[in-house]
């Protein structure tokens, strides 16, 4: 039995993971952003909860471990960033632990128990507030080791002009340090940014999407100009991986339709041409990050049990 946490900005949330068909949620508790060893007692009080003691800890984490260093990029939990977090928490707590990206989290588990079943390549794809990327191989996380693979949002490449009619795109700066990312417009924030830039109007996600499904005319055209400069890198990111299947998670991916127009312009841009839908929603909806932490605890030869 391995313990498997999510840990967010706001939220550690745990389970109990003893197999791939037996994950079971445990509690939730307020993520301590400044203090280290108040986050380590609330890994502690969940772990407690179970009454049993695990062979080691997996944990889903908004974050990156650098593969050199082994050292963790979190800037949303300052007192995690720039740690070696799985030899601290591996001292603090007595336990082999594992750390993972969350959205390399999520491409697990929908590669092995969602939308992915069945495809060799899965390329896991989150458009939240934010864009970001995981990919699974043959039912192996390609980032096992800790790296950035996976992270399409970042990276100067989005189109300096976009929709139908073409329309000029500034190269909005991103929070990585570079301009002109898939982040800056892929998710939730960029959608506004896109609206604010096009009609000089504010107006939340929610709302622009509302108004697209209703055949609002500036709506309309800011839909057209953010499926035209995401599908592309996109399109390419499946060229490049081979990826035969794209879970899409985060908050778009609960509009459908959305989701149906993104599908239709990647699978125009793709070298292997998809008679069947190819960017499709998430089938692992509660807890995915969970789930997929759990799944990579469950296959790491550290934390299994020892002869």
């Amino acid at each position: 039995m391995i313990i498997s946490f999510d840990i967010g900005g706001s939220a550690i949330k745990g389970g109990i993971a003893r197999s791939e068909t037996d994950i079971v949620p445990l509690g939730r508790r307020p993520t301590p952003r400044d203090d280290f060893a108040a986050f380590v007692d609330t890994l502690r009080a969940i772990t407690a909860e179970t009454g049993e003691q695990p062979s080691g800890i997996a944990l889903s984490i908004a974050g990156v471990v650098d593969p050199d260093t082994q050292r963790l990029i979190c800037a949303n939990i300052p007192c995690i960033h720039d740690r070696t977090l799985a030899a601290d928490l591996e001292a603090e707590l007595g336990l082999a632990v594992l750390i993972a990206n969350d959205a390399d989290c999520f491409a697990m588990a929908e590669a092995s128990l969602g939308a992915g079943r069945g495809h060799r390549i899965v390329f896991g794809a989150i458009l939240g507030t934010g864009v970001g990327g995981g990919l699974v191989a043959d039912g192996r996380l390609v980032n096992e080791a800790g790296g950035f693979a996976g992270e399409w949002g970042h990276g100067p490449i989005i189109a300096s002009s976009a929709g139908n009619p073409p329309v000029a795109i500034p190269a909005y700066a991103c929070g990585c340090g570079q301009t002109g990312c898939v982040d800056t417009v892929g998710g939730a924030r960029g959608l506004e940014r896109l609206h604010k830039t096009l009609h000089d109007l504010d107006l939340t996600s929610e709302e622009i999407i509302a108004q697209w499904q209703q055949g609002e005319e500036k709506a309309t055209r800011t839909i057209d100009v953010y499926v035209d400069l995401v599908a592309s890198p996109l399109a390419l990111t499946i060229n490049i991986t081979g990826a035969t299947i794209v879970p899409v998670g985060g908050g778009l991916s609960n509009v459908e339709p959305l989701l149906g127009e993104l599908d239709h312009a990647v699978r125009a841009r793709t070298l292997r041409k998809f008679d069947r839908p190819l960017v499709v929603r998430s089938e692992c909806r509660i807890e995915p990050g969970l789930i997929g932490a759990a799944l990579l605890g469950l296959k790491a030869e550290a934390l299994l049990p020892k002869a």
